[in-house]
């Protein structure tokens, strides 16, 4: 079996080679219908092999959304392998949205089934959620390391629900999302050029100067495009963490299918829009 380098060092190479762009692979009913898809596994199945297509080559990440994978059972699934290794065929990085979050032998299965590179789902790295404490993610931790992989921290997000959670104070005065941050810093401590253990932290959230941004680890930012969010905001919103932001967009991509020249159009402007703000 190859041993890969480290996600965070895999990551950064891919970016600077690619541009520093992940797209979404977000096949949910309306958009497929949009494509003039049927809402099907052959729908699933053509839309995610028209976006490799399209983008494999180009695009430095891609973040397969794995329920509208799995809403269409083990043919989802065959599905989304498939997508996973056609993307990594392409060389193309893959960061698997699957927001796994668990305790125990049952967060060593979620790790194994993405994080194990002998497995048909092995993903360069998979987002989780540390809700249930961040000791709980260890398995995945762990694994990942072992791997070659990378792990997303659910810390800062976008949707306004999250806040009751993530702004919740401690008893330390510390909120639980610069507690995530803080322990995310601690595993990426010492690692070059990039460790591979990141936060999600959305685009769309303004002034972050109050949070240490500076894990030294990767900062997947969705947001990106319909949710409001523009290249130009990332520098105002991330401050001097910008060059490790991985902005995230997916309809603003995903809309102009399924003609593959579009795709790789509003792909490249992105991508070029991205490398202006971040210099």
């Amino acid at each position: 079996m190859t041993v890969l380098d480290p996600f965070g060092a895999r990551l950064r190479r891919a970016m600077d080679e690619r541009g520093p762009l992940c797209v979404g692979i977000d096949p949910h009913a309306a958009l497929l219908d949009s494509w003039g898809l049927p809402d099907s596994v052959d729908g699933l199945e053509r839309f995610s092999r028209t976006v490799v297509e399209a983008l494999g080559e180009s695009v430095a990440v891609f973040k397969p959304q794995a329920a509208f994978f799995e809403r269409f059972g083990s043919r989802g699934f065959a599905v989304l392998e498939q997508t996973v290794a056609d993307v990594r065929a392409a060389g193309g990085l893959v960061v698997m949205d699957a927001k796994r979050g668990d305790i125990g032998s049952t967060m060593a299965a979620y790790a194994e089934t993405f994080l194990r590179a002998d497995s048909p789902l092995f993903s360069d790295a998979l987002t989780v959620s540390p809700y249930l404490g961040y000791g709980s993610l260890k398995p995945a931790v762990d694994l990942a390391r072992d791997n070659g992989a990378g792990l997303f921290v659910l810390a800062l997000t976008s949707n306004p629900e999250g806040a009751e959670v993530q702004h919740a104070v401690r008893a330390d005065g510390r909120n639980v999302g610069a507690t995530m941050l803080a322990h995310l810093a601690e595993e990426n401590a010492g690692a070059e050029p990039l460790g591979s253990f990141g936060a999600v932290v959305g685009a769309t959230l303004g002034d972050l100067s109050a949070y240490d941004l500076g894990i030294n680890g990767p900062l997947l930012a969705p947001g990106i495009g319909a949710q409001g969010a523009t290249p130009a905001d990332l520098p105002s919103v991330f401050g001097a963490a910008v060059r490790n932001v991985v902005p995230n967009v997916s309809r603003g991509v995903l809309k102009h299918g399924p003609d593959v020249a579009a795709l790789r159009d509003a792909a490249n402007r992105f991508a070029d829009e991205v490398r202006a703000a971040v210099g």
